[in-house]
């Protein structure tokens, strides 16, 4: 089972509850391909509103994505997950084509359809009908990043022999999050893996959505990879225990066991947002990765 960790992007990701800066993102990312783990993330949006009404900026993901390409070596890199919304499908594969480029063939392209109102509000996105458009716009996107000549008319997205050249080097990975019934037969039919998140101990939510999306893959005869993300606090570093959501503080060792539980139900990669987002939480999850497997 492979561990990934969610890289610094914006709001109070920084080291003491700042903005990150680049040297925030970078300096995780090259600790997490130090520590013998296996993959870091970026998430993707403008802007967030959080419910207390606080605004929190972002920095741009794809962007910060190539640049920590470019200064890792192993590891491999993905957004979790780009929303469809923000940028066009032609634009988006070839995007996903140069970056593999740099990152020499490392690249995990994970889309979503999108969710938070607020920012596409801010910046004049349409909110209407954002599963239909996101089904036209990955089928667009995969079939350009498998090589094909795309000729495609629907809805929303309408392209004429569109095609990508230089075309990509090896066939690239899609990972779709989401988990309701018409995303996830998306999935099953256009995508290598799949993303559920986000959890600390597993529970009966869960559970269900593990079960519908096997269902979906069963239906869609086609193999897929199951991701599933997780909160994982240090407790000696955050010492703010409160039950705010579903982070995981526990131990190093019981972490270890945790990531043994999730092995278990078939997970294939976890990708943990630790908190906080510093080299130190990340050696403490590739320490309870050592642990799970001895």
């Amino acid at each position: 089972m492979k561990i990934g960790v969610m890289l610094p992007v914006g709001g109070s990701d920084g080291p003491t509850g700042e903005m990150p800066r680049w040297s925030d993102v970078r300096d995780v990312a090259q600790a997490t391909e130090a520590a013998g783990l296996d993959s870091v993330w970026l998430a993707d949006h403008f802007e967030y509103h959080a419910p207390d009404g606080v605004v929190h900026g972002m920095h741009e993901s794809w962007t910060l994505l190539s640049a920590v390409a470019a200064v890792t070596e192993r590891v491999e890199v993905g957004n979790m997950v780009l929303c469809a919304s923000f940028r066009d499908p032609g634009l988006t594969a070839k995007m996903a084509a140069a970056l593999d480029e740099v990152s020499g063939g490392r690249l995990i392209l994970g889309v979503g359809a999108g969710w938070h109102d607020p920012e596409y509000e801010a910046f004049g996105l349409p909110t209407d009908h954002r599963v239909g458009r996101f089904a036209e716009w990955l089928e667009i996107v995969a079939r350009l990043v498998r090589g094909e000549t795309v000729d495609f008319e629907g809805t929303y997205y309408k392209t004429a022999k569109a095609s990508l050249a230089p075309p990509p080097s090896r066939q690239i990975p899609i990972l779709v999050a989401g988990a309701k019934p018409r995303m996830l037969g998306l999935t099953a039919q256009w995508a290598d893996a799949w993303n559920t998140a986000w959890y600390g101990a597993p529970n009966e939510k869960l559970t269900q959505t593990l079960a519908a999306f096997r269902a979906a893959v069963d239906k869609g005869g086609r193999p897929v990879t199951t991701t599933i993300g997780l909160i994982v606090r240090d407790p000696e570093q955050s010492p703010d225990t409160t039950d705010d959501g579903p982070a995981f503080a526990g131990t190093v060792q019981e972490l270890a066991e945790l990531l043994t539980t999730y092995r278990d139900l078939g997970a294939d990669h976890l990708i943990i947002s630790p908190e906080p987002m510093t080299p130190a939480s990340v050696n403490r999850i590739a320490e309870a990765k050592r642990l799970s497997q001895s």
